[in-house]
């Protein structure tokens, strides 16, 4: 997450010219909502998160705000943009789209940061995979050394996703983890869990229920969720959603 990344960074600078430095960047990037901003600044702070970085965001937005270095509205409107506006709904237009388009599906597969410039010009920079779910396979993403996450498809992370009991249990007991969502998987079912980076991020494509022959891809859209293109969520029938 971008405050997060950013809490790191005028910790380790300690100096007040590094955060006012800072400072301006957070607010170009925070009150431009351009993702590629968001995404070249998170790169840059990348290495200097710790495990518990969220715990002292509310501190830097209010030392921020205090010395006028970010309007006290920047990052609600923003929150509220990410959160409202672009949150899943990039994602979930996309695999909305391979559910009905079978060649679209295979370039997604093939090259996910390309397919989605076709349906959204503006994607981000990043290297983007793209997994699927298949009857004999289910991926989960993780994060083990931060919280690395394609905020700009999916939205805001959510707090479980950043916590380090699930980092730690993801790749040690994926299927425990599932279960704890309610996500309870046959012992033929294969996990495979995916390691972001801060170069690399990756989506789970679910597959397409059953019973949805027909509908269109915003009525598509609106029953993928964004847990179940993090992995913990698999059925997306009408009326499954366990988020």
């Amino acid at each position: 997450m971008l405050g997060e990344s950013v809490v790191i960074w005028v910790e380790a600078s300690a100096h007040l010219q590094d955060m006012h430095r800072l400072g301006s960047k957070v607010e170009a990037a925070l009150t431009s909502y351009d993702s590629n901003k968001v995404a070249e600044l998170h790169r840059e702070l990348h290495s200097h998160l710790p495990s518990e970085p969220a715990l002292r965001l509310k501190a830097l937005e209010t030392v921020l705000s205090e010395k006028g270095f970010l309007a006290a509205d920047a990052v609600d409107k923003w929150l509220d943009h990410y959160s409202e506006n672009v949150g899943p709904m990039n994602g979930a237009k996309v695999i909305a789209r391979a559910w009905g388009d079978g060649d679209f599906s295979a370039r997604l597969e093939e090259n996910a940061t390309d397919a989605f410039r076709d349906i959204w010009p503006d994607a981000p920079e990043f290297d983007l995979r793209a997994e699927f779910n298949g009857p004999k396979v289910h991926n989960l993403v993780v994060c083990t050394l931060c919280s690395c996450y394609p905020l700009a498809l999916l939205g805001m992370s959510p707090s479980w996703y950043k916590s380090t009991e699930y980092r730690a249990r993801a790749v040690r007991d994926p299927r425990g983890v599932l279960k704890d969502f309610g996500t309870d998987l046959p012992q033929d079912v294969e996990i495979r869990v995916w390691d972001s980076t801060s170069d690399r991020r990756y989506i789970v494509i679910p597959e397409r229920p059953d019973g949805t022959d027909g509908w269109s891809e915003e009525a598509l859209a609106n029953l993928v969720t964004r847990n179940a293109m993090i992995g913990t969520e698999r059925d997306q029938s009408p009326g499954q959603s366990g988020e």
